[in-house]
């Protein structure tokens, strides 16, 4: 019996037109025996634009439904995630070659780790890469330590939440992604850092495109009122669940 990684992909219809791309990383991605993906994408809507980008492939699943965010649509993609682990894949991002083997390696040789995150380069309008100053050691991510990080720098993680591959049962047993307008991944990384130890690879494990279209880059992103009111849900969120002191099972 083979096992699944499913890739999880919210899509809207500025972004549709990298899906070829995105697709095109994943084909090169190369598994142990025994293992395949399959590609979970969500539109988030119903726009009638997304369809033609979703490559012919019978490894992908194509859904669509009421808009409600990237978390939501991540989120409601989970009830066709019939694997042991998800991977998180923005429509407008793209996996380096051996990226999924590097992050089933580390689960599976660590009942202990709930996830797993990578080092990120931005994909530049021009095709250059960029890279970051300051990532973690390569090896285990203590729990609590991304908090700790992240509350210490101006709410800015050490590591980057889009290369997030986790357990599928731990994910679900965490509801998710967090139901807000934006960070709803920060939030979903610092609650499993919360209640798990995960994982940091040094190779680089996500092209982050940079385009004028991303959410990210847009002026209600960084509004101050907002962005206050979601870090402070996301911190609670965290500090509650190591509160309450469960773990993962696996972790000692």
């Amino acid at each position: 019996m083979r096992r699944r990684i499913i890739v999880v992909t919210a899509v809207h219809a500025p972004s549709a037109r990298f899906l070829p791309d995105a697709h095109a990383s994943l084909t090169r991605q190369e598994l142990p025996d025994g293992w395949e993906w399959h590609w979970v994408i969500q539109e988030d809507g119903t726009s009638g634009e997304v369809a033609r980008y979703v490559p012919d492939d019978a490894r992908v699943t194509f859904r669509q439904g009421r808009p409600g965010g990237p978390g939501v649509a991540r989120t409601i993609a989970l009830a066709q995630a019939d694997g042991e682990y998800v991977k998180v894949l923005d429509a407008d991002d793209q996996l380096p070659p051996g990226t999924l083997a590097r992050d089933l390696a580390a689960l599976e040789g660590d009942r202990g780790i709930g996830w797993a995150t990578s080092r990120v380069l931005d994909l530049l309008p021009d095709g250059s890469t960029a890279g970051f100053d300051g990532d973690p050691e390569p090896g285990p991510i203590e729990r609590g330590a991304v908090l700790d990080f992240w509350k210490a720098h101006d709410f800015l993680a050490q590591v980057h939440p889009a290369t997030l591959f986790v357990r599928r049962d731990l994910l679900l047993a965490l509801g998710g992604w967090m139901a807000l307008p934006a960070s709803e991944d920060t939030g979903l990384l610092l609650a499993l850092n919360a209640v798990s130890r995960g994982w940091f690879s040094a190779e680089v494990g996500l092209l982050y495109r940079k385009w004028p279209g991303q959410a990210t880059g847009q002026a209600s992103h960084t509004d101050a009122a907002e962005r206050a009111a979601r870090m402070a849900v996301v911190e609670a969120r965290a500090r509650r669940l190591a509160d309450l002191n469960w773990r993962y099972p696996g972790m000692d």
